[in-house]
């Protein structure tokens, strides 16, 4: 009897949960011509036009200027005036489609494998399309993220995605563009308030000891992997080491993980030993050492700006100054939002920030949109409003980095208009009608 219960009560839960969901479809493939008119366009790259218009055939931006005559056929024509248009911003490393509740409900969350050494994870694999965060971030704005797996030293590969999809197939921009790795730490941070540790906590004797042990042993592994993947037959075939052949030929980037300067010279290192191309994740120690990583030709992407400074010394402004001075320094980069709590839908807020604390207004929006597509190595097919490049647009009636005056109108992913609803919105509308509200 008991077991019944629980089982009608699981069975009412998945009920009532089904219901809660927003149903959104994928939008129908777009043919023929569309035109977004008259509207400020911020091209991603520094440049802005005004009353320009863009002129979109089949998913592609074919012409983007001031004088583009609109035929009198059957087109469709979006109209932009006193508006701001911008392309379609991107989560540069997030866990989106992989992480649904992040504590308290393991079925919802498929981002991390057991084991250390996981280089052949695939995340493209396990992406769910009918995420419902996903929704939220469209209607701020965000379009495609890079998404990777979290688990173990070596947690496996990341693929870029567009946010309007069926499946994983579909929603596949760029698939297995990196390999992650989680950098040991050098130094204890117990992370709670006033830097206490939790009761009954202890820190290692020497965790700088035991993080170079750990490094040497990630160095092992990749020097044992060039030389499986230098040979051109094998007796047994060793899916870990084969996964990590791309990083050797440069079809792939090393995405570090890591927030310490140590952790990031190490990183360098890796560039020297290997010829990796390397891109850190997390960096927020990264404007201390911005000229070793220029020269080294190693790309930052700074997981979350507004937090706490990485130590007691540093100013209590630090994580919003540092875009400046890795601009400054000439170190490619792009900003992100990692929060669980905003689950990433404020990257365009965090890029407001940087613009009031050294960065420039469209080099704040470089940095979430163009940069971000570098880094990720798509940037040939987004990031930017050129012609060449698929429609992935975005219409505000504000400023897209002003929390107060931002609100996304329309929304294209490869010259799709996607749908803005999600839970809110509707919840919005739903209570509206209840109380006659007009």
């Amino acid at each position: 009897m008991k077991k019944l219960l629980y089982t009608l009560t699981a069975l009412i839960a998945i009920g009532s949960y089904a219901k809660a969901q927003e149903t959104v479809y994928p939008s129908k493939d777009t043919k023929g011509l569309i035109f977004i008119t008259n509207g400020t366009v911020h091209v991603g790259n520094g440049t802005i036009l005004e009353n320009a218009t863009i002129k979109i055939n089949n998913g592609k931006i074919v012409e983007v200027g001031t004088n583009i005559a609109i035929p009198a056929d059957d087109v469709k024509v979006y109209s932009a005036k006193g508006k701001q248009v911008y392309p379609g911003l991107i989560l540069s490393a997030s866990d989106v489609g992989l992480k649904e509740i992040s504590n308290g409900v393991r079925a919802s969350n498929d981002y991390a494998e057991i084991g250390e050494y996981n280089s052949d994870v695939r995340s493209i694999t396990a992406y769910n399309t009918d995420s419902r965060v996903m929704n939220v971030l469209r209607s701020n704005g965000i379009l495609l993220a890079s998404v990777n797996p979290e688990g173990g030293v070596i947690t496996g590969s990341s693929s870029v995605v567009q946010f309007d999809a069926w499946n994983w197939e579909d929603a596949a921009y760029k698939m297995d563009a990196g390999i992650h790795i989680n950098m040991p730490s050098f130094i204890v941070r117990f992370g709670r308030r006033g830097g206490f540790a939790a009761f009954g906590a202890s820190a290692p004797t020497d965790p700088a000891k035991i993080a170079l042990e750990k490094t040497e042993e990630i160095r092992n592994f990749f020097r044992e992997a060039k030389a499986y993947n230098q040979e051109s037959l094998h007796t047994n075939t060793n899916l870990k080491l084969a996964a990590t052949k791309g990083l050797f030929e440069k079809k792939q980037k090393l995405y570090v993980h890591a927030d310490q300067v140590k952790q990031m010279l190490v990183a360098i290192d890796f560039v020297k030993e290997f010829g990796f191309d390397v891109v850190i994740v997390g960096g927020s120690e990264s404007f201390q050492i911005a000229d070793l990583l220029k020269s080294a030709n190693i790309a930052v992407i700074l997981s979350e700006e507004h937090a706490l400074p990485a130590t007691e010394d540093d100013d209590i402004d630090q994580p919003y100054k540092t875009p400046a001075a890795l601009q400054k320094a000439g170190v490619l980069f792009s900003l992100n939002d990692n929060s669980d709590n905003t689950r990433y839908r404020n990257v365009s807020y965090n890029a407001g920030t940087a613009a009031t604390y050294g960065l420039t207004k469209e080099e704040a929006l470089s940095a979430i949109t163009l940069n971000a597509a570098k880094i990720l190595g798509v940037d040939d097919r987004t990031g930017s409003i050129e012609v060449g490049k698929d429609a992935n647009i975005i219409i505000t009636s504000g400023d897209i980095m002003d929390m107060k005056s931002s609100t996304v109108e329309h929304a294209f992913i490869q010259g799709r208009k996607i749908s803005l609803e999600n839970k809110q919105t509707q919840l919005y509308e739903r209570y509206k009608y209840k109380y006659g509200i007009k």
